[in-house]
């Protein structure tokens, strides 16, 4: 089952195209985490499915339902955290989740106090006297206490320190059996630990959605070494990204690597190297080499 699928998504600011065009889909179980450099579009196409925003052009659909749609049965079975959450600071954690009980049939008393030992939330305090990390962490309280479907979560690790990221990982992780889960976040380090699916967005536009494992195989950084400086194949592969070279070194990133045929091509490429040294990257190298190529193509 597919619990988030758009099709030609996209939202317009008069001359600003924030999102161009945009499919994706999200499969059940799945942790999804959509990355992307600052400005990408993230944040615009989350609001676009929880129904904040409407979009220029396209569809979506959340939960077999047409976003544009979603209502209270719908967010019911939907937990979603924003960076930029704004919650009544007036209000106590205690009052907060006794608030919130009322509007989701689900909502489990028993997990709820659960999740507030768990994620140490001072019961009695206004959440106003909070630190920001712990507002999200009151957040997430309340989004998981009626066990919902789809978990949403916008940029929740910014700003946080790491202990505090990794207790709301760790509370994510083990209060989402069964849920799919939708996360952006600059935090490269922490979602490669826990993903099972990525997106990469850049200028609005989806530059590729595969399992973590596929990507992980197909990103390589290929170092060559020569005894004198080479001369580079014209044309270059639209793959190999990240060109560098010095006197007796090249180096660059090949992104549709494959095993049986990479080495081969590099040799006839490049017959006169004396050394190919093939090394696996870890997300964030791919990343920086994405946005870095990105940027040289504007």
């Amino acid at each position: 089952m597919t619990v988030i699928r758009t099709c030609e998504l996209s939202k317009s600011f008069r001359r600003t195209h924030a999102v161009v065009k945009l499919n994706l889909e999200i499969p059940e179980g799945s942790i999804f985490a959509l990355v992307g450099p600052n400005g990408a579009g993230k944040t615009t196409a989350i609001k676009m499915l929880m129904n904040i925003l409407r979009p220029s052009a396209g569809t979506a659909e959340v939960l077999g339902t047409d976003s544009r749609r979603l209502g209270p049965a719908e967010f019911a079975q939907i937990g979603y955290v924003s960076e930029n959450q704004e919650l009544p600071l007036w209000m106590t954690v205690d009052y907060f989740m006794s608030y919130l009980k009322p509007f989701y049939p689900d909502w489990d008393n028993a997990w709820a106090e659960e999740l507030l030992r768990q994620l140490d939330l001072p019961r009695g305090r206004r959440l106003r006297d909070l630190s920001r990390g712990m507002r999200i962490k009151a957040a997430l309280a309340s989004s998981l206490a009626y066990h919902p479907k789809l978990i949403v979560l916008d940029e929740p690790f910014s700003g946080l320190d790491s202990l505090v990221r990794d207790e709301l990982i760790e509370a994510l992780l083990e209060r989402c059996a069964g849920a799919t889960v939708m996360i952006s976040s600059h935090d490269l380090a922490e979602i490669e630990t826990f993903a099972s699916h990525i997106g990469y967005l850049d200028g609005g536009c989806l530059r590729f959605s595969e399992e973590m494992t596929s990507l992980a195989t197909r990103f390589r950084e290929i170092e060559i070494t020569f005894d004198e400086s080479p001369a580079l194949p014209a044309p270059w592969p639209p793959t190999w990204l990240g060109l560098t070279q010095s006197a007796a070194v090249l180096r660059f990133v090949d992104s549709q690597f494959h095993a049986d045929s990479t080495p081969a091509a590099i040799r006839i490429a490049f017959p006169s190297a004396r050394a190919v040294a093939i090394n696996p990257m870890p997300l964030r190298a791919i990343f920086v080499s994405l946005a870095k190529s990105g940027r040289k193509a504007a």
